[in-house]
């Protein structure tokens, strides 16, 4: 099953991010996921990250929750909101 996760950082929380970064990275090497794609959310300027987006296949909604929950970022308390949902993809076919 297709799975979204969108996160979106808590407010100023942009060193807590770069600190974090280099388990984050690691702990998506490990993981190995079939992604569509992974990446962060950017503000206005394009540049400041606000946030984590991944598309992937999980075998279920269940594993894609508990993947999200052994993410650093999200067990140093990085994120303010996260969105888990199924997703189909329509394009590209």
């Amino acid at each position: 099953m297709l799975v979204t996760i969108i996160a979106f950082d808590k407010p100023d929380s942009v060193e807590l991010r770069m600190k974090t970064r280099p388990a984050h990275i690691e702990w998506i090497e490990k993981e190995n996921l079939k992604s569509v794609f992974i990446g962060p959310l950017l503000s206005d300027d394009g540049q400041t990250p606000i946030g984590s987006l991944f598309v992937f296949d999980a075998p279920s909604l269940a594993d894609a929750r508990a993947l999200a929950s052994r993410d650093p970022y999200a067990q140093a308390g990085l994120f303010e909101r996260t969105i888990i949902q199924p997703a189909r993809q329509v394009y590209p076919k």
